[in-house]
């Protein structure tokens, strides 16, 4: 299959995994380095999130946030806790990859930390490598503008992780559980998106998906739905990341199921995303220009993926099981899925 790139992009985007938060800033900002990854097998994931806060107008008031959830589908007990930190007990690198919130550190190809609250713990020493180029989820130059007011970056598509992670005191022996090494930041959320990541498909182990649908709203007007998509399958990048592109790509989503796709010269992509209610975790995100959003968040999804050539009508079939994250932002309160921080 031919694959269809973003253009020319510089080869060095190792700027894009640095803080972008300047300190002292008066205009608002969030930033999060997460990590996530899944076991090969069976229904477990981690999510780790190092993160800055800064409300608009107010630079004295932003802190660091330390977020570690543990899903678990086999019992169907999920874990998540957080912590608030004063911005002086923190550290994000200006000028490199790296961040400390409280006694959690992440570094170039480790994270090492606990975080407790509300009678949970989670603990985590964990190693990651991985060896495929960052995947932009924008055209370059957008990095740098002012819209959007959301920017996302993938600096390690296919990280595997090895180590541990102990929750309330049970270890989970971490042995190439693979996921990614990610960077968001921006002047205010999204106002409302479902977002999905696929690290690796049950018959297509090396294959990775990103996708997201979205609108967002200027005043009391709405855009249509946007969704940008990146797949790289089979050694080719399928890229749709343009503004024309993510306009002319379908995305609906409802509790809990997503369906979208996205086509040019070259290649036909649909797929739907869907996970049960009880595989979601509700928190609160705090919004720099006031208010909270609600992200409903699952790393237990499932994602089915029909690629379909163009060009010899030939089409292949991608599924993962329980090994899809997948979230929901929205401002909407009858979701039904618990708030648990």
């Amino acid at each position: 299959m031919r694959g269809e790139r973003a253009p020319s992009e510089p080869a060095d985007t190792k700027e894009l995994n640095w803080t972008r938060y300047k300190p002292g800033q008066p205009r608002g900002h969030y930033e999060s380095f997460f990590q996530r990854a899944n076991h090969p097998t069976r229904p477990l994931a981690f999510w780790i999130r190092y993160t800055i806060f800064s409300p608009t107008g107010h630079p004295e008031k932003a802190i660091g946030e330390l977020w570690a959830m543990f899903f678990n589908g086999e019992t169907g007990d999920h874990v998540a806790v957080k912590e608030e930190y004063p911005l002086s007990a923190c550290r994000f690198e200006p000028d490199g990859f790296g961040a400390q919130v409280g006694g959690a550190v992440l570094a170039p190809g480790k994270l090492k930390g606990t975080c407790a609250a509300r009678s949970h713990t989670l603990s985590w020493d964990l190693a990651y490598e991985g060896d495929q180029p960052p995947i932009l989820f924008l055209p370059r130059s957008m990095y740098e503008g002012n819209f959007p007011k959301a920017k996302s970056f993938i600096g390690v598509p296919m990280a595997v992780y090895d180590g541990s992670v102990s929750v309330d005191g049970k270890s989970f022996d971490v042995q190439k559980w693979v996921g990614s090494q990610n960077h968001n930041w921006g002047s205010r959320h999204t106002d409302y998106y479902a977002f999905g990541q696929v690290a690796g498909f049950d018959d297509a182990p090396d294959s990775f998906l990103e996708v997201v649908s979205a609108r967002l709203k200027f005043g009391p007007v709405w855009t249509p739905m946007l969704t940008p998509m990146v797949l790289r399958h089979r050694g080719q990048e399928h890229a749709f990341v343009r503004l024309p592109q993510t306009l002319r790509a379908r995305g609906r989503f409802r509790y809990f199921h997503w369906e979208f796709g996205a086509e040019n010269h070259a290649v036909k992509i649909a797929g739907e995303i869907s996970a049960p209610r009880e595989a979601f975790v509700g928190l609160t995100y705090y919004n720099p220009p006031g208010g909270i959003k609600h992200c409903l968040n699952s790393k237990l999804a499932s994602c089915r993926l029909t690629v379909t050539d163009k060009s010899t009508g030939g089409q292949e079939t991608l599924k993962a099981q329980h090994r899809t994250a997948f979230e929901i932002l929205t401002d909407d309160r009858t979701h039904g899925v618990p708030i648990r921080v």
